[in-house]
């Protein structure tokens, strides 16, 4: 009976050991993919893995903070709702001096009630009083 030996190196990798044949000194892996490369997959892995996480983080940030993420959605929100209640106060203020325009043509009451409000007329025979406010007395 004839006594092969066979050389072989063993890794320890946290919790698993892997054994490994030596071919000319250099352990051998049985992945013929790691042949090639002479890297472990592991370590691929995790770079891939960082790489993959990074570039979920920028999308995640250009979603929150770029041009057309989050943040400028809810600026834009707040700009369109202050520029709605400008709109709808603008709109009530047009229907009133639209009234006011109406009574002024139709109505010739409207038109003693601005003369006398704002331009001080009366009519013949009335009388103006005009009373000044007394100051007040200082409070004790």
């Amino acid at each position: 009976m004839a006594v092969h030996s066979v050389n072989c190196a063993l890794y320890f990798r946290r919790n698993w050991c892997t054994v490994l044949p030596v071919e000319d000194g250099r352990p051998t892996p049985r992945n013929p993919r790691n042949a090639t490369t002479g890297r472990r997959p592991a370590r691929a892995r995790r770079v891939f893995q960082l790489l993959l996480l990074f570039v979920a983080a920028v999308i995640v940030a250009d979603g929150l903070v770029g041009d057309r993420g989050w943040l400028a959605m809810l600026r834009a929100r707040h700009e369109y709702e202050e520029l709605a209640a400008s709109i709808a106060h603008l709109r009530a203020e047009n229907a009133r001096l639209r009234e006011e325009a109406r009574r002024l043509r139709e109505d010739p009451n409207a038109i003693e009630e601005v003369a006398r409000r704002q331009l001080g007329l009366i009519k013949p025979g009335e009388r103006v009083f005009i009373i000044k406010d007394a100051p007040q007395a200082p409070r004790k």
